[in-house]
């Protein structure tokens, strides 16, 4: 069989500011990136690998250029940021992650790591295991990590502590809030594919039984549901998470918490505006490259 052919887009820089043109590639393509250095001179390689030539396309590479002239104006050493395509192997796809795809921790009581490391977890640490694909999150990307961290913090010994993730992806929040003990868990994603990728990882870490999954638009969702949930993690637009912020806060429960991802730097502060207007203040929040995250709880009973 002809081995698969993918596209590989990388972009040119140096270790400075490897981060942010990572987060920029990441976020124009929906896609995971890979890193690579050379170390004796300096010099960073940012890549991402499509699955057909079109992903590369005009609009994209504009974002692209308006994103480097960002960070070549924040003062960041950007280097060339030459941007070159190139025809490669689905094989050196795979082994370009298996270098640089790397285990984490979010916190001491869950690990998430590729199927391939033989990284062992510490006495009681749930370990997600997630490989990268080429679609949806991987766990890598600041907000994600953010999401779990907020998520290992917020749990508590009580078996009956609810989640629901709106804009699940690859399914990593609602896989690790069953793992880390949460029930019920409900994720949805307006995606098909994304909600297809999400139970496969499921499967894979042995929690299709613990976590349902499923395809939903948030916008027709009724304004008043049925339940609500103790912890709502939304991933989402930062206009989506605003216009919708009534049907996302009626579906955490009073004294619960939120969380919200997904958030260009620039555009967090009309969301926490937003969310402030309805009785709800930033809680906790880190900003890492060009994202901002946050959790919030409900500071004066609205309801």
């Amino acid at each position: 069989m002809k081995p698969k052919t993918l596209w590989k887009c990388s972009i040119a820089t140096f270790s400075e500011a490897e981060d942010a043109v990572a987060e920029l590639v990441g976020s124009v393509f929906n896609l995971p990136t890979a890193i690579s250095q050379n170390t004796r001179t300096g010099r960073t390689l940012v890549s991402v690998f499509c699955p057909r030539a079109t992903y590369i396309n005009a609009g994209r590479r504009r974002d692209l250029a308006a994103g480097l002239k960002r960070i070549r104006h924040s003062g960041l050493q950007l280097g060339s940021g030459r941007v070159s395509v190139r025809q490669v192997k689905s094989e050196d796809w795979a082994n370009s992650w298996k270098r640089h795809f790397k285990p984490w921790s979010a916190g001491r009581a869950l690990l998430v790591k590729p199927s391939w490391s033989k990284l062992r977890p510490r006495q009681g640490q749930a370990v997600l295991v997630l490989d990268p694909g080429l679609s949806f999150g991987t766990g890598q990307h600041p907000t994600t990590r953010f999401c779990l961290k907020q998520l290992v913090r917020k749990r508590r010994s009580d078996p009956e502590q609810s989640l629901l993730d709106i804009g699940t992806g690859s399914g990593i929040l609602a896989i690790g809030a069953a793992l880390l003990g949460y029930q019920p868990v409900i994720g949805f994603d307006f995606d098909p594919d994304a909600v297809r990728i999400a139970k496969a990882n499921a499967r894979v870490n042995h929690m299709e039984g613990r976590v349902a999954l499923s395809q939903a638009d948030l916008t027709q969702q009724p304004l008043r549901p049925d339940r609500r949930f103790d912890v709502v993690c939304a991933n989402l637009m930062h206009d989506l998470l605003i216009a919708e912020r009534h049907r996302i806060l009626n579906r955490v429960k009073t004294g619960g918490t939120l969380i919200l991802a997904g958030i260009l730097r620039e555009q967090f502060a009309a969301v926490e505006k937003a969310f402030a207007a309805e009785g709800w203040v930033l809680s906790r929040g880190r900003s890492e490259g060009e994202w901002r995250s946050g959790m919030f709880l409900e500071s004066v009973s609205t309801r």
